[in-house]
Formats: structure tokens, C-alpha cells, sequence
């Protein structure tokens, strides 16, 4: 048995466990406090990350010699890190070349390393902080949160659900067939797990971490050799994570060219050239639909497993905490800039007005509110920093500046000063009043910090556009607000046909935004925003096939 799968195992039957029951539970504690991670734990990994800045970023696999590296972060200044470059071939030749032996290593092996990998991930969480927080924009909380531990959770779960689907399978069996008066025919079978091919993971400026770890893992742990590609734009996390990965490989015997680092720039791409080499059995993406609609149509063949992007609606019926209801949506607006998969873009309200613990409330009384809870949630520059953190494309901000000329705007965007970063690139959201006859406008994802409140003739119309875009268009997450239990019912029957997880009546410290690891299914599969879902057993399955050997029993 595995040194370091004894070491973890009660790690992994309590992640397990806690993905049977969804209930709470988390391996990693996702407070960046002293008293869990080190009194020092947070100077030394901003001090890790400062140095790095202007330099080489050290890695001992294949390259072509040649060093790249084009980050710039959100907060205003170049990282002036380079990181080795490697032609396709050698990436994909060095990764054949250890998955053998990895292949043929016991469940328990793979499964240890990766635990000991996520381990030592998470005892680095400051580091890797420091490292989201300046390719994404996230503000420092967040980016130890869903960079460092909530990823760590999602890996965890990933190797987990691997893990049992590959236990399903016993190693060896004896079969016996009756044969009436006569001996039974018997034969012993052996079944071995087979890998599916070289994985690459493609990886997402927004969140390298947390949607990059479901796949790394649960491609290493079922006996696949990976390669990382990071998005040019945010490569120091997942050059971090690649790093640990394969000093945790060597130690244990293994080649570490297990896990590859596909350092790329925007000039030239390698990541078309990746996914079409034989070789690569698996492809994780994460990011934008156009480049999921070429990965579906080049991709054939491989096991494509795909979170895309979609438009998450709101539907808004009444509340019995109407100042709550705005408090909360308002922050689900503003939280990261808006540059989650999972925040709201069109929220729904009846242009007849809505009842609430208040009174009746007009469209434009609710409209108004909502925008005014996000500009009083935002007022203080110190907290609307640590909300907003910086927006990691400019890209994001010219979509702003466009929604800021159109007509009904109820809230205008901002810049939002972060202190000590004088040139950070950063927007307050753009709130926008809109009709449902607009559909052209609002059922196009505006990614970023832009929100449309939607007039509607009806409740029953809210939940058509809504649940429609979503079969059309794909969404991620919903969620509904409304005090008649019919209400509710007709919502839940809309958006499971859709396909899409709905929140009900959120007025706590629980965000649509939000998705627990062990517990919640982000992403369905089932409508155009994505494919797979992180994590459930389809996930891990197809990344494995299985072989038998049988022969006479002896």
C-alpha cells in the first residue's frame, strides 16, 4: 500500500463521505489566518511571490530552450515573469513517455500523490494567492479563497470521485458459469485500468485554479499523463500548481513529466496544435464559447469535457425582505467585478410591480433599489476594493464603457481606487433598465460588471425568457424571489428543464454566486453553457477505460 495514501486516507474517505451526503465539509481551512497555516504563512508567500517577479520561472522538463511569459497584472504592472517553452512534440513525447509506468502503478500510488500534491498546494496557499490575485484581479480574500482552498477542495473532490469509479472495478475475479450435471466452466479474469491518453488542460484567466484543478486531478489520479496550458494572461498559478505536481511525481519514483507546463504567448498560440495532436485523449476547457464551438467541431474523437459561458437570470416575483433581497443581489453583482461564471446578468421583474415585507413596490421603485444597494455597498473605497478587486481583461472594460451608453441606465460605472495600486484597471457594475421586448440586448452575455433589470408583463414571462435563454443560450446558475409557494414550484419545474441550479430566495450571507465543493454540481452538462459538471461520476469515468485478461481457473 502507498506511504502517502495511508497518510491521506482519512483525507479521502471524509471527502467521500462528505460527497455522498453533500453536506459541509472542507479539507482546507479557507481563512488566511496565522493560526491554520503559520504565523508567518502570509509574509513569506508575498515574499515568494515578489521574488519571482522579473525572473525565470525554473522548471526541469523538455523545452526548446527558448523563454516566454507576457503577464500583466490587473493592479497596473507588468510581472516581467518567463517561463520555459517547449515545442508540441516534446510536450507530448515526454508525456507518453512517463504515462507508462504511471499507468501501471497501483490506484493507491496515483491516488496518494495526489493527495500529497493538493497538501503541499495548500500549504502554499499564501504564495498562490498572490499569484491569482495578480494574473485574475481577484481581490487578495478571494484569491486565497477560490485560488487557494476552494480549488484545493475541488481537486480533492475530483481525485475522490476517480478514486471510487476506479474501485468499482475489482482487480481480479473469478467467474464460474453452471453447466447442468457437468463442472461449471470457470476463468479467472484479471482487469487493469487502461488511461485514456495524454489530458491537457486548458486553463481560464479568470479562475487558473479552481476550474483548472477538477481536471488536472481527476486526469492524474485515473492514470493520465497532463499538460497545462494556461492562459497566457494568468500562467504563474498553474506553473506554481505544475511545479509542486512534479516534485511530488519524483520523490515518489515517478517521472515527473507527468505533469507538463505549456507555456504559450497570444503571438503564438499553442493550444490548437495541442488539442489536435493524436496523442491527446482528454481536453479540459474552460472559457469563452467561441473556442468551445471549435473545440467541439476539431476535438472529435477525445474526451471533451467543457465549461463555457452563459447568461445567468433572476426572477423576482415578491420577497418578504426586500431590503435583504437588494442587499444580497447587489453583491452577487458587484462581487469580482462581476467576472464570475456564476453571477447574475438579467434580472426579471414584473412591470406591474411586486409585494413585499415593505409594500408594493413599482418596477422602477425595485430597479432603483437594487442599483442603489450596489452603490451604497460599493461607497467606501477600502470595501468596494476588497469586493470588486481589479478587471483582468481590458476587454471586460470596453464592454462596460459600451453599457454605459445605453439608454435606462439607472447606475453608471466608476473607476474604483484600489490603494497602493494607482493604475489598477477597475469598474464599479453598470446597471441598466430594460424592456423584454429588448431580448436582443439582454440575451447576449455582457461578461463583466453590467447587470440589465428587465421589465416583464408578467411573472409567468419573467420565468419563460429566463429558462428559454437558458436552454438557448446555456446558464450556470439562477435564482428566484418570490413568496407564493406556486411561484416558487413553477420556477423549480422551469430551470430543471433547463437545466440550470436555481437559489431561492437568497437574502443571507449566501450568494448565487457561490458553489460548494462535496456538495453543489457546478455546472449540469445539460444546457449550452458546458458539457460536464465539476464533479460528478461522468467526469471522472470517461477518462479511464478498462481491460481484462481471463484464462482457464486453475
Amino acid at each position: 500500500m502507498s506511504r502517502l495514501f495511508e497518510q491521506h486516507k482519512a483525507t479521502l474517505e471524509a471527502a467521500l463521505a462528505a460527497a455522498a451526503s453533500r453536506a459541509y465539509w472542507s479539507a482546507y481551512p479557507e481563512v488566511p489566518s496565522g493560526k491554520s497555516y503559520g504565523e508567518t504563512a502570509k509574509d513569506e508567500g508575498a515574499a515568494a511571490f515578489k521574488a519571482m517577479l522579473g525572473q525565470r520561472f525554473a522548471l526541469d522538463q523538455p523545452g526548446s530552450g527558448a523563454w516566454a511569459g507576457a503577464e500583466e497584472s490587473p493592479y497596473g504592472f507588468p510581472l516581467g515573469i518567463t517561463y520555459p517553452q517547449a515545442t508540441v512534440a516534446q510536450l507530448v513525447a515526454a508525456a507518453e513517455a512517463a504515462q507508462a509506468a504511471w499507468a501501471s502503478a497501483s490506484i493507491e500510488a496515483r491516488v496518494g500523490a495526489c493527495l500529497e500534491i493538493l497538501h503541499r498546494l495548500n500549504r502554499r496557499s499564501f504564495e498562490i494567492a498572490n499569484a491569482v490575485m495578480h494574473t485574475t484581479g481577484q481581490g487578495f480574500a478571494m484569491a486565497f479563497q477560490a485560488g487557494g482552498p476552494h480549488a484545493q477542495d475541488r481537486g480533492l473532490e475530483a481525485t475522490a470521485y476517480a478514486y471510487a469509479e476506479m474501485k468499482r472495478v475489482p482487480a481480479r475475479a473469478r467467474w464460474e458459469k453452471p453447466q447442468g450435471k457437468g463442472d461449471p466452466l470457470r476463468l479467472d479474469k484479471d482487469f487493469a485500468i487502461l488511461p485514456r491518453g495524454v489530458a491537457l488542460v486548458i486553463g481560464v484567466s479568470t479562475f487558473p485554479t479552481w476550474n483548472g484543478y477538477p481536471g488536472l486531478f481527476a486526469s492524474l489520479a485515473t492514470g493520465n499523463a497532463v499538460i497545462v496550458k494556461p492562459h497566457p494572461g494568468a500562467v504563474l498559478p498553474l506553473a506554481l500548481t505544475v511545479r509542486v505536481a512534479r516534485e511530488v511525481l519524483k520523490e515518489q519514483g515517478f517521472d515527473p513529466n507527468l505533469v507538463l507546463l505549456a507555456a504559450d504567448v497570444p503571438a503564438a498560440p499553442l493550444t490548437k496544435e495541442l488539442v489536435t495532436h493524436p496523442a491527446i485523449g482528454i481536453v479540459d476547457y474552460t472559457g469563452g464559447p467561441a473556442f468551445a464551438g471549435w473545440l467541439a467541431e476539431n476535438a472529435r474523437g477525445k474526451q471533451l469535457y467543457v465549461e463555457g459561458a452563459g447568461i445567468n437570470t433572476v426572477v423576482i416575483d415578491g420577497t418578504a425582505d426586500f431590503k435583504g433581497m437588494c442587499q444580497n443581489l447587489a453583491f452577487s453583482l458587484s462581487l469580482y467585478s462581476g467576472q464570475m461564471c456564476t453571477a447574475p446578468q438579467n434580472l426579471f421583474v414584473p412591470r406591474q410591480g411586486i409585494e413585499t415585507d415593505e409594500g408594493r413596490k413599482s418596477f422602477d421603485d425595485v430597479a432603483r433599489a437594487i442599483a442603489g444597494a450596489v452603490e451604497k455597498l460599493l461607497a467606501d473605497p477600502e470595501r468596494a476594493a476588497g469586493i470588486l478587486g481589479a478587471v483582468q481583461s481590458p476587454a471586460t472594460l470596453a464592454r462596460v464603457a459600451e453599457a454605459a451608453k445605453l439608454p435606462g441606465v439607472l447606475l453608471a460605472p466608476r473607476p474604483a481606487p484600489v490603494a497602493g495600486f494607482e493604475r489598477a484597471r477597475t469598474s464599479t457594475p453598470v446597471v441598466v433598465a430594460a424592456d423584454a421586448r429588448d431580448a436582443a440586448l439582454f440575451e447576449r452575455e455582457w461578461f463583466g460588471p453590467i447587470a440589465f433589470v428587465v421589465a416583464t408583463d408578467s411573472t409567468a414571462q419573467s420565468l419563460a425568457l429566463a429558462a428559454g435563454c437558458a436552454r438557448r443560450m446555456g446558464a450556470i446558475t439562477a435564482a428566484a424571489y418570490a413568496t407564493d409557494p406556486a411561484v416558487l414550484a413553477a420556477a423549480e419545474t422551469a430551470f430543471r428543464a433547463a437545466g440550470v441550479p436555481l437559489s431561492e430566495n437568497l437574502t443571507g450571507g449566501i450568494y448565487v454566486n457561490q458553489s460548494a465543493a462535496f456538495s453543489d454540481f457546478h455546472v449540469t452538462g445539460a444546457n449550452p453553457a458546458g458539457n460536464a459538471c465539476l464533479t460528478d461520476t461522468a467526469f471522472v469515468a470517461g477518462r479511464f477505460r478498462v481491460v481484462a485478461v481471463r484464462r482457464p481457473a486453475a
